[in-house]
Formats: structure tokens, C-alpha cells, sequence
């Protein structure tokens, strides 16, 4: 068929649109990358865009040579791994229960959920509860307390209340149990809306430091974004310094490397490993598994 005026108006603009969105989106990350893989005292004459003029891998070597990065990243790996598995674990089953209105207390329960979402008990309480518990220097101080979210509840509870009520019937009808019900036809059906948000908690769990700083002491606990917090700091700390190159040198023991190239090569560092996630979940995003599952 052919596309009428409008029609091919119309696809141009959104093709457009869709460019624009694209190299906007782009340019900071492929500015960063050509920055940081550029000589650093060249790229302090500016001038760089998507593509490095001088190649130099200093930045990364002194990044990569930090001590105790690699531990680090295994940390930060498990912390990913382990908490985005119990959250999800924690919350669907929570969602799945609140779409349970026949449940005593109903409402009591899902208004005490509510309320914990705008009442919080502050970072010295949180300190001196963590201490009670016992988790104070431990992996767990990084797993248990961020266990839970009420409002990615309401968002799994809301999803499981648009599902088809005929599927969770006839499995009662059939004799499933509401544990059944749960692994069998629920969890099958949320994949959508389970990657959406294990996705969304990942990121938090990878990007999280101030729990590190706040709540651990010992060195072994140190995650990655922590470590490259502590390289940032030491080179804003040379930067300030009246003899900047000079402090860089016995710092780092490297003088080809700036405060701005070290910036550029741990947003590197810190944004590719989760960034090779998305592409392993972006499926899940266009349309769920229910369409046709239920007829009528």
C-alpha cells in the first residue's frame, strides 16, 4: 500500500525524533570512553568528543592496579547475585499474599506496609539496629536490610491482581495449594514484571557504597564502588594539592594520569558490567507471557 502525505510525514519526524534520542543518549557515555582512553595531560587541553586523539591505557592500569579492587569486585558480584535473588524471593511472596483480601487483618497488614514507606527510623537508629542484630561487619549487613521493598510489593501485587483469576481456580479446582499456585502459575507468568524489578534492584545492589562506609570495617568486605570511591577521593585529594602532577606521581606512581581521567576510567569500570545485563532482560520488557493464556 501506498503512504499517504501525512504517513510518510509522520515517519520521518519519528525517525528523526529516534536519532536524536539515540545521540543524546550516546554521546556522554562515548565522550567518557574517549576521555578516559586518551593521554590525560592531552585531554586537559580539551577537544575530545567520541574518539581519543592520544590512546593511553594509564588511566586504566593505575584503576586496575588499585590493591584489593579485584576482591572487591567479587564482593560486589555476590552482594548483586544474593540480594537481588532474596528481595525477589521476599517481595513476590509478600505481594502475593496481600492479594489475598479474605487474609485477617487485611488491611491492617497492607496499611502497615504502606505507612513504612513515608516513616523511617533515621541512620543512627539503623546504626544501633543493625549493631542489636548482629550483622555489624558482616556480608549480611549488605543482604538483609535491603531484603524488602513495599513498593516494588505493590507493584508485584498489582501485577499479580491484573493476571487471570480462571488460571489460580483451576488450579484450586485441580487441588493446587496457594504454595503451588504461587511457583506454578503466578511466578511463570510474572517474568515480565520479576526482570523489570530484579533489574532495577541489581543496579541498586552494584552501584550501593555507603552501606560499606557506614556499617563495615573490615577491608574484606569492601566493595567495588567503595574501592573506586576511595581512588576518586585520592585523586580530588591530588587535585586540590598545590603540586597536583607531582602528588599524582607518589600517589598513583604514575605522572601521565589526572583526577579527570581517573573520574573517566571508574565510570567505565563502574557502568559496563551491569550494562552487559540489560540485553539478557530487555525482552522481558516488550509484553508479558499472559497474552493467550486465558481465552474469553
Amino acid at each position: 500500500m501506498r503512504k499517504s502525505l501525512q504517513d510518510r510525514v509522520f515517519d520521518t519526524v519519528n525517525v528523526i525524533y529516534m536519532l536524536l534520542v539515540s545521540v543524546i543518549t550516546l554521546y556522554p557515555f562515548l565522550h567518557i570512553l574517549a576521555v578516559s582512553l586518551n593521554e590525560a595531560r592531552d585531554s586537559a587541553r580539551g577537544g575530545i568528543t567520541i574518539f581519543p586523539r592520544i590512546i593511553s591505557f594509564d588511566s586504566y592500569r593505575t584503576v586496575f592496579g588499585y590493591e584489593g579492587l579485584y576482591h572487591a569486585f567479587f564482593v560486589s558480584v555476590l552482594r548483586t547475585v544474593f540480594g537481588t535473588l532474596l528481595f525477589l524471593l521476599v517481595t513476590t511472596l509478600a505481594g502475593y499474599v496481600m492479594t489475598k483480601k479474605q487474609l485477617k487483618g487485611y488491611r491492617v497488614i497492607y496499611m502497615f506496609f504502606v505507612v513504612s514507606m513515608f516513616v523511617g527510623g533515621g541512620l543512627v537508629p539503623t546504626f544501633l539496629l543493625y549493631r542489636q542484630l548482629g550483622i555489624m561487619n558482616t556480608f549480611w549487613v549488605y543482604i538483609l536490610p535491603g531484603a524488602f521493598s513495599t513498593y516494588y510489593m505493590i507493584l508485584f501485587r498489582t501485577y499479580i491482581i491484573q493476571l487471570p483469576q480462571g488460571l489460580q481456580e483451576s488450579a484450586m479446582i485441580d487441588g493446587a495449594g496457594e504454595f503451588t499456585i504461587f511457583l506454578k502459575i503466578v511466578l511463570p507468568l510474572s517474568t515480565p514484571i520479576l526482570a523489570t524489578i530484579g533489574l532495577f534492584v541489581a543496579v541498586n545492589q552494584w552501584n550501593a557504597w555507603q552501606d560499606t562506609l557506614y556499617y563495615t570495617t573490615d577491608e574484606n568486605l569492601e566493595t567495588l564502588q567503595y574501592v573506586l570511591m576511595k581512588v576518586l577521593r585520592q585523586a580530588e585529594a591530588t587535585q586540590i594539592a598545590k603540586q597536583a602532577r607531582s602528588a599524582l606521581a607518589r600517589t598513583f606512581g604514575n605522572t601521565s594520569i589526572t583526577p579527570n581521567s581517573i573520574k573517566m576510567a571508574i565510570t567505565i569500570v563502574a557502568t559496563v558490567p551491569i550494562l552487559c545485563v540489560y540485553p539478557f532482560l530487555q525482552k522481558y520488557f516488550v509484553k508479558g507471557m499472559v497474552l493467550g493464556a486465558v481465552k474469553g
